[in-house]
């Protein structure tokens, strides 16, 4: 059995040939990192990047953030010397891009084994989303993946949406990838992205938004994204409050063989005492109790 994914809320993406960047990021308060070996390194840059990665993995301690890999797509020729590079005991996950079919998610499983590294598959293409509940149960290490939606990227080439600040466009594609890897037990979905680095106000709403649909946290592109993000997948400490007097009240009527009752103006039961203790183990999982 592999152990508990650590939670994620704020996933950065720093590219894997700037060893400057990768210290920074590793200092921040994102909860992950990732070291982005596949779109954000030039042509030709692979051995130097993978060196980066190494020497990054070597010094990272356990109270830094979780690293991430993003290696090239399987089947291509950089996607083994990639993996290996990043083959660490430091290495919480691997990150799969342009998978689009659940053998490549397999094939990642087969390579990993041995190891306690959990796989991220991108929904970068309009066969992954529709896909999503297959390239979810492909293995028992995928513990986070949901729908992506960067502005002119992979997938708004594949499907041809125009890209817009509300999000309308890509809601759908967001709630049904959101679906597939909820029924598929991944504990954490994350998605993602806002792209414009300097509109914090455009990026709250987004991930307000994303929040609401039932995501755990997001992909992130800039370290000023990091508080934000982080605020808006946090419970409150008025919410954390809430849900340990619901669940009072709820075992105090039960006690009393009451099974539904009003309480604060609306009607409560069981069902109420479940979610608010799933709540709680979340927050307990973020360190917030």
């Amino acid at each position: 059995m592999l152990p508990d994914p650590p939670p994620i809320r704020s996933l950065l993406f720093v590219p894997a040939n700037r060893p400057d960047r990768m210290q920074k990021a590793l200092a921040s308060e994102a909860d992950g990192v990732v070291f982005d070996l596949e779109s954000a390194i030039p042509r030709g840059a692979a051995a130097e990047a993978r060196s980066c990665v190494r020497q990054a993995l070597d010094g990272h301690t356990p109270d830094q953030p979780a690293v991430f890999v993003r290696v090239s797509a399987v089947g291509t020729a950089d996607f083994a010397p990639d993996l290996e590079a990043c083959l660490h005991p430091s290495l919480t996950a691997v990150m799969l891009p342009q998978v689009v079919d659940p053998g490549e998610v397999a094939v990642a499983d087969a390579a990993l084994e041995g190891t306690e590294i959990r796989i991220m598959p991108l929904v970068e293409t309009a066969s992954a989303v529709r896909l999503a509940y297959e390239l979810a149960i492909a293995s028992d290490r995928v513990a986070y993946m949901g729908g992506a939606t960067g502005r002119h990227g992979d997938l708004g080439r594949s499907v041809g949406f125009q890209w817009t600040p509300e999000g309308t466009e890509t809601l759908y594609l967001r709630q049904k990838v959101l679906i597939d890897v909820r029924s598929a037990g991944v504990p954490n979905p994350l998605s993602g992205l806002w792209g414009t680095v300097d509109d914090l106000d455009g990026l709250t709403g987004f991930a307000q938004q994303t929040r609401q649909l039932g995501y755990e946290g997001m992909m992130i592109i800039h370290p000023t994204h990091i508080p934000i993000v982080n605020q808006i997948f946090s419970p409150a400490p008025t919410e954390i409050d809430a849900w340990h007097r619901l669940i009072a009240a709820v075992e105090e009527h039960e006690a009393q063989g009451i099974g539904a009752f009003r309480y604060e103006g609306r009607l409560i039961d069981h069902a109420h005492l479940l979610t608010a203790r799933q709540n709680l183990a979340r927050a307990k999982q973020l360190k917030l109790i």
